[in-house]
């Protein structure tokens, strides 16, 4: 990483130059202009992309904070004794861990004692820790550099709002306007999904930031974990409303139901009113597709049930509805599918270890499940999982009896699972888990500044997903600041199979 005085007194190597220029030559308005270009190349490719290929990122967004301290944990040597210290009333006994056999780093940690279906999938190879991954607008290479704040960084660190947006965005010094999931979408819907029939980007909890694109051609589509909601008013699927072959049905119901959809095919001279016509006209289409879709997967033969057995959980029913939709996915019509999953109660400022232990087996056992029924699909190889924080949480506790929580810190450990995961492994840098020092943004909380920017995590996704490397600046303007993770070694980010 190259030292913050050269990259901001400009004194940097030729070809950062070129690219820094580039993008702050191009901002937010030139990614709309670029990807309007890059479609039209990638549809044009489009042509000599197999028919059967199929990919799908999942995103898990934790919201709150998760106190990924006491995820992957030190079980003995001096990082141990540094985790006890600091930790205090919210450690975890080492011999109440799951241990793990990283690849590639020799020390001894372990997993949280209700994470036991993470260490079956990391030991198995389809699971790997990226750790202390966080919203950065520059590298800051020391401490030092932190304090002395001669590194520009992301507004409004620790507050919630601000940092689910940037983790969400990769853009946190700019003003919010688009996700890197919209944006990707925007680059690649139009060549990787020509019979597309539903959204490229589907939402399992409500509108997100993720998912929104930036010149409104791939909107989000969101459902429920139970399946589409339909319109009030005429029974589930409409059996109230419509007979079996699609007919009206003669009563109020169906009558009602008819009018209503003929007034929605109307023309109108209104712009407003002839767009919301048009909105709900593609939420009854898209409502129609999904159906079928979740339809077909259950008779699939595959017991979604069955598999989800152990995960019959909020965070569990929104990965089950998303491995439908993937089973049934020849009605949906596209190669490329980007989902969004959302889990809250991860902002633990009081009785943490008990919190935080539901919350852990409740993630543990749906990412299991999830990850247990793409291989039953034979798909496991052409889904992607990750997770997503707004941050950790302090290693210092906020308090010192049973009801201790702690607070909102900043670097955090991520999760990358499938089969296509270079799994078993640790990525990115653990931080030293030494307080008023080393990573330690803070005095003494424990707030390890992060030495993996979300840019450099997202863009292995991306480029793993199908984003070419002369896009990626376009997709991710801040990455040029930051060590290239899919050229150097020196990130440590290589966590992705065929990238």
């Amino acid at each position: 990483m190259k030292s913050v005085s050269d990259r901001l007194n400009g004194t940097i190597h030729r070809r950062d130059f070129v690219r820094q220029s580039a993008c702050a030559a191009l901002g937010i308005t030139g990614v709309v202009n670029t990807l309007a270009n890059l479609r039209l190349v990638t549809a044009a490719m489009a042509q000599n992309t197999p028919s059967d290929d199929y990919r799908a990122l999942v995103c898990l967004f934790l919201n709150g904070g998760n106190d990924s301290n006491n995820l992957l944990v030190p079980r003995s040597g001096d990082f141990r004794v540094d985790y006890e210290t600091g930790r205090g009333v919210l450690q975890i006994p080492a011999e109440q861990l799951h241990p793990i056999n990283p690849l590639n780093d020799s020390r001894d940690f372990g997993l949280h004692p209700n994470a036991s279906p993470l260490q079956e999938t990391f030991n198995s190879g389809h699971l790997a820790f990226v750790c202390n991954v966080g919203s950065l607008a520059y590298p800051i290479p020391t401490r030092d550099d932190y304090l002395n704040k001669t590194v520009p960084l992301p507004p409004q660190l620790f507050s919630h709002s601000d940092q689910q947006t940037q983790w969400q965005s990769s853009i946190p010094d700019q003003p919010f306007q688009s996700g890197w999931g919209g944006r990707v979408a925007d680059l690649l819907h139009a060549g990787q999904n020509p019979d597309s029939k539903v959204s490229m980007s589907i939402s399992l909890s409500g509108i997100n930031s993720f998912q929104i694109g930036t010149s409104g051609t791939v909107t989000q589509f969101v459902t429920t974990p139970n399946g589409v909601a339909g319109l009030a008013g005429y029974g589930k699927n409409y059996q109230g409303a419509m007979n079996r072959d699609g007919t009206y049905k003669r009563n109020d119901q169906g009558r009602r139901l008819r009018a209503f959809e003929e007034i929605m095919n109307l023309t109108h001279a209104n712009l407003l009113e002839d767009n919301y016509n048009k909105i709900v006209q593609r939420a009854r289409a898209s409502e129609g597709t999904v159906g079928a879709t979740l339809e077909m997967a259950n008779n699939s033969g595959v017991e979604f049930e069955e598999l989800f057995i152990n995960a019959q959980s909020n965070l569990g029913d929104q990965l089950k509805t998303v491995a439908k939709l993937i089973a049934g996915r020849s009605a949906i019509g596209n190669r490329r599918q980007i989902f969004f999953c959302r889990v809250g109660g991860y902002d633990t400022h009081q009785s943490q270890l008990p919190s935080h232990a539901n919350l852990t087996a409740e993630l543990s056992n749906a990412m299991r499940a999830f990850y247990q029924t793409t291989e039953r699909l034979g798909l496991q190889d052409q889904v992607t999982t990750f997770t997503c924080s707004d941050f950790a949480r302090t290693f210092t506790p906020n308090g010192t009896d049973a009801n201790a929580g702690a607070d909102h810190a900043w670097g955090g450990h991520a999760m990358v699972m499938g089969g296509a995961v270079n799994g078993q492994q640790l990525y990115g840098t653990f931080p030293q888990l030494i307080l008023g020092a080393g990573d330690d943004a803070g005095r003494n909380r424990g707030r390890w500044i992060p030495t993996t920017s979300v840019d450099q995590y997202a863009a292995v996704l991306a480029r793993w997903f199908g984003v070419d490397s002369n896009s990626m600046e376009t997709i991710f303007p801040n990455l040029p600041r930051f060590d290239d993770p899919l050229s150097s070694a020196r990130p440590n980010l290589n966590f992705m199979n065929g990238v």
